[in-house]
Protein backbone atom coordinates (compact mmCIF):
# COMPACT_ATOMS: atom_id res chain seq x y z
CA UNK A 1 0.00 0.00 0.00
CA UNK A 2 0.94 3.55 -0.82
CA UNK A 3 2.52 5.95 2.44
CA UNK A 4 2.28 9.00 1.28
CA UNK A 5 1.72 11.43 2.86
CA UNK A 6 -1.44 13.04 1.35
CA UNK A 7 -4.86 12.17 2.39
CA UNK A 8 -6.41 10.18 -0.25
CA UNK A 9 -10.05 11.78 -1.63
CA UNK A 10 -13.24 10.52 -1.97
CA UNK A 11 -13.34 10.58 -5.49
CA UNK A 12 -10.43 8.62 -6.01
CA UNK A 13 -11.31 5.69 -3.63
CA UNK A 14 -14.64 5.27 -5.34
CA UNK A 15 -12.14 5.55 -8.61
CA UNK A 16 -10.54 2.34 -7.48
CA UNK A 17 -13.89 0.41 -6.37
CA UNK A 18 -15.57 1.11 -9.64
CA UNK A 19 -13.02 -1.24 -11.02
CA UNK A 20 -14.28 -3.96 -8.20
CA UNK A 21 -16.41 -6.38 -10.21
CA UNK A 22 -18.91 -8.69 -8.23
CA UNK A 23 -17.12 -12.39 -9.45
CA UNK A 24 -20.96 -13.68 -10.03
CA UNK A 25 -22.45 -10.59 -11.84
CA UNK A 26 -19.65 -9.34 -13.71
CA UNK A 27 -20.42 -5.95 -13.49
CA UNK A 28 -18.92 -3.30 -10.80
CA UNK A 29 -19.96 -3.08 -7.25
CA UNK A 30 -20.62 0.66 -6.88
CA UNK A 31 -22.94 0.02 -10.16
CA UNK A 32 -24.74 -2.60 -7.99
CA UNK A 33 -24.76 -0.51 -5.25
CA UNK A 34 -22.84 -2.68 -2.95
CA UNK A 35 -20.94 -0.25 -1.24
CA UNK A 36 -22.81 0.33 1.80
CA UNK A 37 -20.45 3.38 3.27
CA UNK A 38 -16.82 4.35 2.79
CA UNK A 39 -14.97 6.32 5.63
CA UNK A 40 -11.08 7.96 5.11
CA UNK A 41 -9.24 8.72 8.15
CA UNK A 42 -6.56 11.92 8.21
CA UNK A 43 -4.13 8.71 8.46
CA UNK A 44 -5.22 7.18 5.39
CA UNK A 45 -6.81 4.36 6.54
CA UNK A 46 -10.18 3.50 4.37
CA UNK A 47 -12.64 2.00 5.85
CA UNK A 48 -15.07 0.26 3.19
CA UNK A 49 -18.77 -1.70 4.14
CA UNK A 50 -19.57 -3.70 1.01
CA UNK A 51 -23.40 -5.27 0.88
CA UNK A 52 -23.13 -9.28 0.17
CA UNK A 53 -26.48 -9.87 -2.18
CA UNK A 54 -26.82 -13.00 0.01
CA UNK A 55 -25.81 -13.63 4.22
CA UNK A 56 -24.17 -16.90 2.64
CA UNK A 57 -21.95 -15.71 -0.30
CA UNK A 58 -19.53 -18.11 -1.09
CA UNK A 59 -17.41 -15.42 -2.85
CA UNK A 60 -17.27 -12.71 0.04
CA UNK A 61 -13.43 -13.62 0.28
CA UNK A 62 -12.85 -12.75 -3.02
CA UNK A 63 -14.73 -9.35 -2.64
CA UNK A 64 -12.89 -8.66 0.52
CA UNK A 65 -9.48 -9.11 -1.02
CA UNK A 66 -10.51 -7.40 -4.64
CA UNK A 67 -11.84 -4.30 -2.54
CA UNK A 68 -8.78 -4.41 -0.43
CA UNK A 69 -6.34 -5.03 -3.61
CA UNK A 70 -8.27 -1.69 -5.37
CA UNK A 71 -8.32 0.61 -2.74
CA UNK A 72 -4.81 -0.14 -1.29
CA UNK A 73 -3.10 1.26 -4.80
CA UNK A 74 -4.80 4.36 -4.48
CA UNK A 75 -2.47 7.60 -3.84
CA UNK A 76 -2.39 7.79 0.13
CA UNK A 77 -3.82 4.76 1.54
CA UNK A 78 -1.87 3.42 4.48
CA UNK A 79 -4.94 0.53 5.36
CA UNK A 80 -7.80 -0.80 3.77
CA UNK A 81 -10.18 -2.24 6.31
CA UNK A 82 -13.51 -4.00 4.42
CA UNK A 83 -16.87 -4.93 6.51
CA UNK A 84 -19.25 -6.79 4.97
CA UNK A 85 -23.40 -6.83 5.44
CA UNK A 86 -26.06 -8.41 3.85
CA UNK A 87 -28.64 -6.52 1.21
CA UNK A 88 -32.31 -6.08 2.68
CA UNK A 89 -35.14 -7.98 0.62
CA UNK A 90 -36.04 -4.49 -1.06
CA UNK A 91 -32.23 -4.01 -2.20
CA UNK A 92 -32.03 -7.14 -3.42
CA UNK A 93 -35.45 -6.65 -5.09
CA UNK A 94 -34.37 -3.24 -6.79
CA UNK A 95 -31.28 -5.17 -7.69
CA UNK A 96 -33.22 -8.15 -9.63
CA UNK A 97 -35.16 -5.21 -11.27
CA UNK A 98 -32.02 -3.02 -12.07
CA UNK A 99 -30.63 -6.76 -14.35
CA UNK A 100 -33.77 -8.38 -15.53
CA UNK A 101 -36.36 -5.37 -15.38
CA UNK A 102 -39.91 -5.82 -14.05
CA UNK A 103 -41.13 -8.43 -15.45
CA UNK A 104 -43.25 -10.66 -13.44
CA UNK A 105 -42.00 -13.70 -15.27
CA UNK A 106 -38.47 -14.97 -16.37
CA UNK A 107 -38.45 -14.53 -19.80
CA UNK A 108 -35.75 -16.80 -21.65
CA UNK A 109 -33.11 -13.78 -23.29
CA UNK A 110 -31.78 -16.19 -25.76
CA UNK A 111 -35.44 -16.73 -27.65
CA UNK A 112 -35.95 -12.79 -27.44
CA UNK A 113 -36.34 -11.21 -31.12
CA UNK A 114 -32.68 -9.86 -31.90
CA UNK A 115 -30.87 -11.89 -29.47
CA UNK A 116 -27.03 -12.42 -30.65
CA UNK A 117 -26.35 -15.54 -28.49
CA UNK A 118 -25.59 -17.89 -30.30
CA UNK A 119 -27.17 -21.32 -29.24
CA UNK A 120 -25.92 -24.80 -29.76
CA UNK A 121 -27.05 -27.88 -28.67
CA UNK A 122 -24.31 -30.73 -28.94
CA UNK A 123 -26.47 -33.61 -29.77
CA UNK A 124 -25.94 -37.21 -30.16
CA UNK A 125 -27.54 -40.53 -31.30
CA UNK A 126 -26.30 -42.70 -28.62
CA UNK A 127 -24.32 -42.15 -25.29
CA UNK A 128 -20.92 -42.84 -24.90
CA UNK A 129 -19.54 -40.86 -27.94
CA UNK A 130 -17.85 -37.86 -25.96
CA UNK A 131 -20.51 -35.43 -26.26
CA UNK A 132 -19.99 -34.10 -22.78
CA UNK A 133 -16.31 -33.98 -23.38
CA UNK A 134 -16.43 -32.19 -26.70
CA UNK A 135 -19.26 -29.43 -25.49
CA UNK A 136 -16.63 -28.75 -22.07
CA UNK A 137 -13.67 -28.58 -24.43
CA UNK A 138 -15.80 -26.21 -27.17
CA UNK A 139 -16.80 -23.96 -24.11
CA UNK A 140 -13.54 -23.71 -22.53
CA UNK A 141 -11.54 -23.20 -25.99
CA UNK A 142 -14.35 -20.19 -26.55
CA UNK A 143 -13.48 -18.78 -23.34
CA UNK A 144 -9.84 -18.44 -24.02
CA UNK A 145 -10.79 -16.53 -27.31
CA UNK A 146 -12.26 -14.09 -24.87
CA UNK A 147 -16.03 -15.25 -25.29
CA UNK A 148 -18.33 -14.67 -23.01
CA UNK A 149 -19.80 -18.56 -22.69
CA UNK A 150 -22.30 -20.52 -20.81
CA UNK A 151 -23.25 -24.24 -20.73
CA UNK A 152 -26.37 -26.00 -19.81
CA UNK A 153 -25.93 -29.30 -18.76
CA UNK A 154 -29.61 -30.78 -20.10
CA UNK A 155 -28.58 -33.99 -19.43
CA UNK A 156 -30.85 -34.69 -16.99
CA UNK A 157 -30.30 -37.87 -15.87
CA UNK A 158 -26.62 -38.54 -16.78
CA UNK A 159 -25.14 -35.29 -16.16
CA UNK A 160 -21.35 -34.85 -15.91
CA UNK A 161 -20.74 -31.29 -17.03
CA UNK A 162 -20.32 -29.87 -13.30
CA UNK A 163 -16.92 -32.03 -12.88
CA UNK A 164 -15.30 -32.28 -16.29
CA UNK A 165 -15.57 -28.36 -16.04
CA UNK A 166 -14.43 -28.33 -12.63
CA UNK A 167 -17.41 -26.57 -11.73
CA UNK A 168 -16.99 -27.32 -7.57
CA UNK A 169 -19.41 -24.11 -6.54
CA UNK A 170 -22.82 -24.46 -5.81
CA UNK A 171 -25.49 -21.94 -7.13
CA UNK A 172 -26.34 -18.67 -5.66
CA UNK A 173 -30.01 -17.49 -5.20
CA UNK A 174 -30.50 -13.52 -5.03
CA UNK A 175 -34.49 -12.82 -5.22
CA UNK A 176 -35.26 -15.10 -7.98
CA UNK A 177 -32.30 -15.12 -10.22
CA UNK A 178 -30.14 -17.97 -10.07
CA UNK A 179 -26.39 -16.88 -9.87
CA UNK A 180 -24.27 -19.47 -11.67
CA UNK A 181 -20.93 -21.20 -10.51
CA UNK A 182 -18.24 -20.45 -13.24
CA UNK A 183 -15.11 -22.63 -14.12
CA UNK A 184 -11.81 -21.75 -16.65
CA UNK A 185 -14.18 -18.59 -18.04
CA UNK A 186 -17.27 -20.38 -18.40
CA UNK A 187 -20.64 -19.77 -16.15
CA UNK A 188 -22.66 -23.55 -16.17
CA UNK A 189 -25.84 -24.90 -15.22
CA UNK A 190 -27.19 -28.40 -13.95
CA UNK A 191 -29.45 -30.25 -12.36
CA UNK A 192 -26.64 -32.34 -10.51
CA UNK A 193 -25.79 -28.86 -8.66
CA UNK A 194 -29.07 -29.35 -6.82
CA UNK A 195 -29.21 -32.65 -5.81
CA UNK A 196 -26.93 -34.78 -3.16
CA UNK A 197 -24.37 -36.88 -3.44
CA UNK A 198 -25.15 -39.04 -6.57
CA UNK A 199 -28.72 -39.10 -6.11
CA UNK A 200 -30.53 -39.94 -9.62
CA UNK A 201 -32.71 -37.72 -11.11
CA UNK A 202 -36.48 -39.58 -11.78
CA UNK A 203 -38.37 -37.51 -13.67
CA UNK A 204 -40.86 -37.36 -16.47
CA UNK A 205 -41.41 -35.51 -19.36
CA UNK A 206 -42.87 -32.58 -17.91
CA UNK A 207 -40.44 -32.06 -14.96
CA UNK A 208 -37.84 -32.10 -17.51
CA UNK A 209 -39.45 -29.21 -19.33
CA UNK A 210 -39.72 -27.27 -16.44
CA UNK A 211 -36.23 -27.64 -15.32
CA UNK A 212 -34.93 -26.56 -18.79
CA UNK A 213 -37.15 -23.78 -18.81
CA UNK A 214 -35.69 -22.50 -15.06
CA UNK A 215 -32.16 -23.05 -16.05
CA UNK A 216 -33.07 -20.31 -19.75
CA UNK A 217 -35.03 -18.39 -17.56
CA UNK A 218 -34.53 -18.22 -13.82
CA UNK A 219 -30.20 -18.10 -14.43
CA UNK A 220 -28.42 -15.02 -14.52
CA UNK A 221 -26.67 -15.38 -17.76
CA UNK A 222 -25.39 -11.88 -18.16
CA UNK A 223 -24.55 -11.54 -21.97
CA UNK A 224 -23.28 -14.35 -23.16
CA UNK A 225 -21.72 -14.86 -27.13
CA UNK A 226 -22.36 -18.31 -27.22
CA UNK A 227 -24.74 -20.54 -25.09
CA UNK A 228 -24.36 -24.76 -25.12
CA UNK A 229 -26.52 -26.97 -24.31
CA UNK A 230 -25.20 -30.61 -23.38
CA UNK A 231 -28.06 -32.80 -24.80
CA UNK A 232 -29.32 -36.07 -23.88
CA UNK A 233 -28.68 -38.69 -26.17
CA UNK A 234 -31.55 -39.20 -28.73
CA UNK A 235 -34.74 -37.60 -29.62
CA UNK A 236 -36.82 -37.57 -26.74
CA UNK A 237 -38.09 -34.96 -24.23
CA UNK A 238 -35.68 -32.60 -23.55
CA UNK A 239 -34.74 -31.78 -27.52
CA UNK A 240 -37.98 -31.27 -28.43
CA UNK A 241 -38.27 -28.44 -25.21
CA UNK A 242 -35.33 -26.89 -25.96
CA UNK A 243 -36.88 -26.53 -29.90
CA UNK A 244 -39.72 -24.91 -28.06
CA UNK A 245 -37.91 -22.99 -25.61
CA UNK A 246 -35.48 -21.68 -27.97
CA UNK A 247 -36.29 -22.11 -31.57
CA UNK A 248 -33.05 -20.16 -32.90
CA UNK A 249 -30.81 -22.44 -31.45
CA UNK A 250 -28.57 -24.70 -33.72
CA UNK A 251 -27.95 -28.00 -33.28
CA UNK A 252 -24.30 -29.37 -33.49
CA UNK A 253 -24.73 -33.00 -34.23
CA UNK A 254 -21.30 -35.53 -32.44
CA UNK A 255 -20.49 -39.24 -33.52
CA UNK A 256 -17.61 -41.54 -33.95
CA UNK A 257 -16.53 -42.68 -37.28
CA UNK A 258 -18.30 -46.24 -36.25
CA UNK A 259 -20.92 -46.82 -38.91
CA UNK A 260 -23.50 -48.09 -36.47
CA UNK A 261 -23.16 -44.80 -34.44
CA UNK A 262 -23.36 -42.85 -37.09
CA UNK A 263 -26.56 -44.02 -38.58
CA UNK A 264 -28.20 -43.41 -35.24
CA UNK A 265 -26.30 -40.29 -35.40
CA UNK A 266 -27.98 -38.90 -38.29
CA UNK A 267 -31.63 -39.20 -36.71
CA UNK A 268 -30.31 -36.26 -34.05
CA UNK A 269 -29.67 -34.53 -36.75
CA UNK A 270 -32.41 -35.09 -38.68
CA UNK A 271 -34.99 -34.00 -35.77
CA UNK A 272 -34.08 -30.26 -37.16
CA UNK A 273 -36.79 -31.10 -39.99
CA UNK A 274 -39.54 -31.05 -37.58
CA UNK A 275 -38.61 -28.47 -35.12
CA UNK A 276 -37.68 -26.60 -38.29
CA UNK A 277 -33.90 -25.81 -36.43
CA UNK A 278 -30.42 -25.55 -38.19
CA UNK A 279 -27.81 -28.18 -38.49
CA UNK A 280 -24.61 -26.61 -37.97
CA UNK A 281 -22.09 -28.74 -38.22
CA UNK A 282 -21.04 -32.55 -37.40
CA UNK A 283 -17.97 -33.42 -35.02
CA UNK A 284 -16.29 -36.76 -35.52
CA UNK A 285 -14.93 -38.06 -32.04
CA UNK A 286 -12.87 -41.03 -31.59
CA UNK A 287 -11.82 -40.47 -34.80
CA UNK A 288 -8.07 -42.71 -34.31
CA UNK A 289 -5.45 -43.57 -31.88
CA UNK A 290 -1.86 -42.27 -33.14
CA UNK A 291 0.53 -45.04 -32.86
CA UNK A 292 4.21 -44.57 -31.72
CA UNK A 293 5.64 -44.76 -35.21
CA UNK A 294 2.94 -42.32 -36.34
CA UNK A 295 0.51 -44.43 -37.77
CA UNK A 296 -3.32 -44.27 -37.30
CA UNK A 297 -5.15 -47.17 -35.68
CA UNK A 298 -9.11 -46.67 -36.42
CA UNK A 299 -10.37 -48.44 -33.75
CA UNK A 300 -13.77 -47.70 -34.60
CA UNK A 301 -14.01 -47.93 -38.01
CA UNK A 302 -13.70 -44.64 -40.16
CA UNK A 303 -15.94 -42.10 -42.59
CA UNK A 304 -18.65 -41.60 -39.83
CA UNK A 305 -18.46 -38.50 -39.45
CA UNK A 306 -18.49 -37.58 -43.41
CA UNK A 307 -21.49 -39.65 -43.87
CA UNK A 308 -23.39 -38.11 -40.87
CA UNK A 309 -22.71 -35.54 -42.90
CA UNK A 310 -23.20 -35.87 -46.45
CA UNK A 311 -26.90 -37.98 -44.93
CA UNK A 312 -27.76 -34.71 -43.43
CA UNK A 313 -26.83 -32.20 -45.69
CA UNK A 314 -29.43 -34.30 -48.31
CA UNK A 315 -31.86 -34.69 -45.64
CA UNK A 316 -32.09 -30.56 -44.41
CA UNK A 317 -31.65 -29.25 -47.85
CA UNK A 318 -28.33 -27.46 -46.85
CA UNK A 319 -24.61 -27.62 -46.47
CA UNK A 320 -24.08 -29.32 -42.99
CA UNK A 321 -20.22 -29.87 -42.80
CA UNK A 322 -18.02 -31.99 -41.06
CA UNK A 323 -15.89 -29.82 -38.43
CA UNK A 324 -13.55 -31.39 -37.29
CA UNK A 325 -12.30 -35.14 -36.52
CA UNK A 326 -11.05 -35.71 -32.64
CA UNK A 327 -8.47 -38.75 -31.94
CA UNK A 328 -8.77 -40.83 -29.26
CA UNK A 329 -6.14 -39.42 -26.62
CA UNK A 330 -6.45 -40.47 -23.02
CA UNK A 331 -5.45 -37.31 -22.09
CA UNK A 332 -8.97 -35.80 -22.95
CA UNK A 333 -10.77 -38.47 -20.61
CA UNK A 334 -7.87 -37.75 -17.51
CA UNK A 335 -8.96 -34.02 -17.81
CA UNK A 336 -12.04 -34.54 -17.84
CA UNK A 337 -12.05 -36.54 -14.94
CA UNK A 338 -9.71 -34.05 -13.30
CA UNK A 339 -11.75 -31.10 -14.12
CA UNK A 340 -9.40 -29.21 -16.60
CA UNK A 341 -10.56 -29.08 -20.14
CA UNK A 342 -8.05 -30.63 -22.33
CA UNK A 343 -7.39 -27.22 -24.27
CA UNK A 344 -6.47 -26.02 -21.21
CA UNK A 345 -4.71 -28.54 -19.77
CA UNK A 346 -2.44 -29.05 -22.81
CA UNK A 347 -3.76 -26.21 -25.76
CA UNK A 348 -0.69 -28.31 -27.75
CA UNK A 349 -2.29 -31.74 -27.68
CA UNK A 350 -3.75 -32.87 -31.21
CA UNK A 351 -7.10 -33.35 -29.77
CA UNK A 352 -6.79 -29.81 -28.37
CA UNK A 353 -6.07 -28.60 -31.43
CA UNK A 354 -8.70 -29.93 -33.40
CA UNK A 355 -11.21 -29.00 -30.65
CA UNK A 356 -9.98 -25.36 -30.48
CA UNK A 357 -10.25 -25.16 -34.63
CA UNK A 358 -14.35 -26.04 -34.68
CA UNK A 359 -14.73 -23.63 -31.41
CA UNK A 360 -13.15 -20.83 -33.92
CA UNK A 361 -15.40 -21.93 -36.71
CA UNK A 362 -18.50 -21.44 -34.32
CA UNK A 363 -17.62 -18.50 -32.57
CA UNK A 364 -16.78 -16.83 -35.88
CA UNK A 365 -19.49 -18.22 -38.49
CA UNK A 366 -21.97 -15.50 -39.60
CA UNK A 367 -25.59 -16.01 -37.45
CA UNK A 368 -27.48 -16.19 -40.61
CA UNK A 369 -31.35 -15.69 -40.58
CA UNK A 370 -32.37 -18.78 -39.32
CA UNK A 371 -34.99 -18.49 -36.27
CA UNK A 372 -34.84 -15.01 -36.56
CA UNK A 373 -38.06 -12.69 -36.38
CA UNK A 374 -37.91 -10.72 -39.93
CA UNK A 375 -40.17 -7.54 -40.66
CA UNK A 376 -41.05 -7.80 -43.91
CA UNK A 377 -43.80 -5.37 -45.79
CA UNK A 378 -45.18 -6.62 -49.09
CA UNK A 379 -43.95 -4.28 -51.84
CA UNK A 380 -46.43 -1.84 -52.99
CA UNK A 381 -47.68 -0.87 -49.34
Amino acid sequence: MTTLSSTPTADAVQAALSTVHDPEIRRPITELKMVKDVTISPEGVVDVAVYLTVAGCPLRDKITRDVTEAVGKVDGVSQVRVTLDVMSDAQRTELRRSLRGDAAEPRIPFAEPGSLTRVYCVASGKGGVGKSSVTVNLAAAMAARGLSVGVVDADIYGHSVPRMLGAVGKPTQVEKMIMPPQAHGVKVISIGMFTPGNTPVVWRGPMLHRALQQFLADVFWGDLDVLLLDLPPGTGDVAISVAQLIPNAEILVVTTPQQAAAEVAERAGAIALQTRQRVVGVVENMSWLEMPDGTRMEIFGSGGGQTVADSLTTIVGSDVPLLGQVPLDTRLREAGDAGTPLVVADPDAPASAVLTSIAGKLSTRSRGLAGRLLSVSPAGR
